[in-house]
């Protein structure tokens, strides 16, 4: 079977293309026509008249966002009835997590009833990407992601990571 190639004809560029003058100002005039419209309905709004409504900014952080029920926010680990964290240390989170933001040390637990614990719970925040695998992998429904927590400003990358302490404020 014969392939045919069709060699592409570039079409010329002259100065105005190359200079992107043009462009810019389709940008511009995209941009205007979208702020005089969006004027225009709010004006017709406040006059009485009935209209397409406008563009709404939301005014954050005054305003909270409205959350869907299954966002991904930030974590918490739970608790169990005695007040010890419910994850058993299977390390399933840490394997699956795919920016490995999450370390856990295991340690023997003293009751009987459970075999190992989390001597140590990290999740560094700063390099999670709320994928929410960790919570999907998690056998015993230990960390969930469900805070409500959008914003988590810090002044520096220690301050990011958050052990299992802090994890079980909300939990």
């Amino acid at each position: 079977m014969a392939v045919t190639v069709r060699p592409v004809t570039r079409p010329e560029r002259d100065l105005a293309v190359q200079v992107y003058i043009v462009e810019v100002l389709k940008g511009l005039g995209v941009t205007f026509r979208h702020f005089f419209v969006n004027l225009g309905r709010h004006a017709a709004a406040l006059a009485g008249v009935k209209a397409a409504p406008g563009a709404v900014t939301i005014q954050y952080p005054e305003d909270p966002p409205a959350l869907g029920g299954r966002a991904r926010t930030r974590h918490r680990i739970l608790r169990r009835s005695d007040g010890s964290p419910r994850c058993t240390a299977c390390l399933l989170c840490e394997t699956i997590c795919p920016a490995r933001c999450i370390r856990i040390t295991a340690e023997d637990s003293p009751a009987v009833v459970i075999e190992k614990r989390a001597k140590t719970f990290e999740i560094d925040l700063g390099l999670c990407v709320f994928c929410g695998n960790c919570v999907e992998a998690c056998p015993v429904d230990a960390i969930r992601m469900d805070t409500g927590d959008l914003d988590i400003p810090a002044m520096d990358r220690r301050s990011m990571i958050w052990d299992l302490e802090k994890l079980m404020r909300d939990g």
